[in-house]
């Protein structure tokens, strides 16, 4: 009774946790060794959905081999005891919304264990479908819907749980890399584009969020063992790592499918990290000449500080879009014309970045100097870069005729 309502000594809590730890860690390790031995003898058995999904920098193509061929045995049992696939995507996602209430509960042994239970039976009822020839379009849309509540009952349970602490921020941002993850890919497909790339997919989260969750209580149990409501580091670092690269993976992926909708037409102009650098380093020595410029008119010019601040702006602005012009750009268009839309966009760009920080300092929690920053490189990326490029320096085609060939 104590272990199911979790009134557990110290000691306890950590063998509970271990305890299928240490089973599954004694089967995979005894797998692998056998599977090197099968490598050495007959060379790595290739598994043909391994090798269509293809590998992550996180889990490489050998160790997504030795899964599927260490899961085995379990496999065959569950394919010739006669269980349908959908029952299998049935009980997948029944023991992974329970990993969701479990983890609200603060149980977060069983609800990480479930989790990864869940995942395991969601690789395996694919597989039993397509070997029984029961694949079909219905099945594959009910295990696709049962993987975004599995995913979503557990980040529910880790937001219930996390409610009153900082550690709900990453939960949410978790809870959007994940869904969108698989949106951009089903975007993707329906334009007749594949997208499976990206560091966290589906098996990299289940691994790292379950493995966090399922034995973060060895180490609260350790360091914090009277603590009512412990913050699980572990389980935190798991979360902070899928959320931060759950959403690369999700703007990678968007990335792709824009450009291979829209593919950027050939330019002389430079383009990728070359273009950011530049752009970044003319935007720092603009500021530079600004700040140095308001100091030498306040200090020896004896300006009062509105009107220098005013006139460094204008100087800073100046410079921004000579270096933008001449270097970052390398632009040959009608001058007028472009400081029109610089004078534009950097008016619009001052007022984005005033009304961002207004908004963030409705939060008295968040600092005014990280909400500046946060500000700033939102409607850079998503304003000022873009549009200094597509906008203020792209050159119309005559421009572009007229411009003198690069040695």
């Amino acid at each position: 009774m104590s272990w199911i309502t979790g009134d557990l000594s110290p000691s306890a809590r950590i063998w509970s946790a271990l305890a299928p730890a240490l089973f599954a860690c004694a089967y995979f390790i005894l797998g692998l060794l056998l599977f090197l031995v099968r490598c050495a003898l007959k060379g790595v058995p290739q598994d043909e959905e391994t090798l269509k999904r293809g590998s992550t920098v996180l889990v490489g193509m050998f160790l997504r081999h030795y899964f599927f061929w260490v899961i085995q045995p379990l496999w065959k049992v569950v394919y010739f005891s006669g269980l349908p696939a959908n029952a299998l995507s049935m009980l997948s996602g029944l023991l992974g919304v329970s990993s969701g209430v479990a983890v609200a509960a603060g149980r977060f042994t069983l609800g990480g264990w479930l989790f990864l239970g869940s995942g395991i039976l969601d690789v395996m009822d694919g597989r039993v479908a397509r070997l029984r020839k029961e694949a079909n379009a219905a099945g594959a849309a009910l295990d696709s819907v049962l993987d975004r509540y599995v995913d979503s009952a557990m980040l529910m349970g880790l937001a219930w749980y996390y409610r009153d602490t900082w550690v709900l921020l990453p939960v949410l941002v978790a809870f959007l890399g994940t869904s969108l993850v698989p949106y951009v890919r089903a975007r993707g497909e329906g334009l007749g584009i594949n997208l499976r790339g990206g560091a966290m997919q589906r098996l990299e989260r289940v691994l790292f969020l379950g493995v966090g969750v399922a034995l973060s209580p060895i180490f609260e149990a350790i360091w914090f063992p009277e603590m009512k409501h412990p913050m699980h580091w572990l389980a935190v670092v798991g979360l902070v790592f899928v959320a931060l690269m759950s959403n690369v993976t999700a703007f990678s992926r968007f990335r792709a499918l824009v450009h291979a909708l829209a593919p950027p037409p050939p330019s002389p102009k430079r383009s990728g990290w070359t273009l950011f650098g530049l752009n970044a380093l003319a935007g720092a020595i603009a500021t530079g000449v600004d700040f140095v410029s308001v100091l030498g008119m306040v200090e020896w010019g004896e300006f009062s500080p509105a009107i220098a601040t005013g006139l460094g702006c204008a100087l800073g602005g100046v410079v921004n879009y000579t270096l933008n012009r001449l270097i970052t750009f390398r632009s040959h268009g009608a001058v007028g014309r472009q400081l029109a839309r610089y004078t534009l966009v950097s008016a619009t760009s001052a007022l984005l970045n005033a009304g961002g920080v207004g908004l963030l300092m409705l939060h008295p929690q968040l600092a005014y100097t990280l909400g500046w920053w946060l500000a700033r490189g939102a409607v850079y990326f998503a304003w000022n870069l873009p549009l200094q490029r597509d906008y203020v320096f792209n050159d119309p085609p005559e421009a572009l005729l007229e411009r003198p060939h690069a040695a």
